[in-house]
């Protein structure tokens, strides 16, 4: 058994998978279990990776059945407490970042703070002799019914925590210009955004079924943005499906510099960023997300390429305001 731990979230996830499928490639015999939240399985199972996963919503001890793997790979952090954690399922083999609290990790890779999220998984399992690469992040469209019909604009306004919340006005504000261009529109978003979503559609003059917040299930929305024709979004997992799909994004970065979590530089993707970070856990919304106005975001999409073409016409693009 090869266990690897990653029990953070939807992006989180998304950015581990060319760590994920090297790590499986690396032991083609093995069964490969990933510790995260147990709601992500069905998306899990599109990278080919993993053949079961165990419900970890949040670092606590691991159940007794991982115990003993192969190898158990630390892809949640720096340590020492994830680290911690996989060692206490006592593994013939332990790959994590070095830590001065865990002697098995001493000739193990240095943290770097630096890097962006993808590469530095691929950094810690190259440093095993696992080959990995950073552009390695399509993941299969699932085979399910159509949540909505494909070519459609997906509005994401949400995120985790409210700096990385772009203001409902500005996103009503995208959403008109769309419809007035003849763009087909849906607004995503969990159950607890549902309100938002409403909020943004009312603004915009758009029918309530554009909204599909809390409407769909993981693998739907899934679906929805890989049939998309493009998706906007601020930079949360939504921002991340879009790369793991080559579907054309907009995305908005506030407090997190985009060479840290940003999309792949080979794809259809257009970054907005005002150059400035800040806390992006932060409960007030980030003063550079402010510096992006509609039109920065308009304008921008503009610039999409058509998905038939997406695969190389484009790549992120820095777009400062002051």
């Amino acid at each position: 058994m090869i266990l690897t731990l990653r029990a953070l979230k939807l992006g989180d996830l998304l950015t581990a998978v060319p760590a994920l499928r090297a790590i499986r490639r690396a032991y083609p015999g093995e069964e490969h279990v990933l510790a995260a939240p147990e709601s992500f399985a069905p998306l899990v199972s599109l990278s080919g990776a993993i053949d079961r996963v165990v419900d970890m919503p949040g670092l606590r001890p691991l159940p007794a059945d991982v115990n003993g793997a192969t190898v158990a790979f630390n892809l949640h952090g720096a340590g020492p407490e994830s680290t911690q954690l996989l060692e206490a399922t006592r593994p013939k083999r332990l790959v994590a970042f070095r830590h001065p609290l865990i002697p098995a990790t001493a000739s193990q890779p240095s943290w770097d703070r630096t890097e962006h999220e993808t590469a530095r998984w691929c950094r810690l399992v190259g440093a095993r002799g696992i080959r990995a690469s950073a552009s390695d992040l399509r993941l299969e469209v699932p085979a399910i019914s159509s949540a909505r019909s494909s070519d459609a604009v997906v509005l994401h306004p949400g995120a985790s925590a409210p700096a990385r919340r772009w203001p409902p006005r500005r996103w009503a504000a995208v959403a008109r210009w769309l419809a007035l261009d003849g763009c087909p529109i849906v607004i995503t978003g969990s159950s607890e955004e549902l309100g938002l979503a409403e909020s943004v559609a009312q603004a915009a003059g758009l029918p309530a079924d554009t909204v599909l917040a809390g409407r769909t299930s993981l693998l739907q929305l899934a679906q929805l943005v890989a049939g998309a024709r493009a998706v906007i979004s601020t930079d949360t997992g939504v921002a991340h499906l879009a790369s793991a799909f080559g579907t054309p994004s907009v995305v908005l970065f506030g407090p997190t510099s985009p060479a840290h979590w940003g999309p792949p530089a080979d794809g259809p993707h257009l970054v907005l960023w005002a150059g400035t970070v800040g806390d992006p856990h932060g409960q007030v919304v980030d003063t550079g997300l402010l510096k992006i106005g509609v039109q920065d975001v308009v304008e921008a999409f503009t610039r999409l390429p058509r998905r038939e073409a997406a695969s190389s016409e484009a790549g992120p693009a820095k777009v400062a305001r002051t």
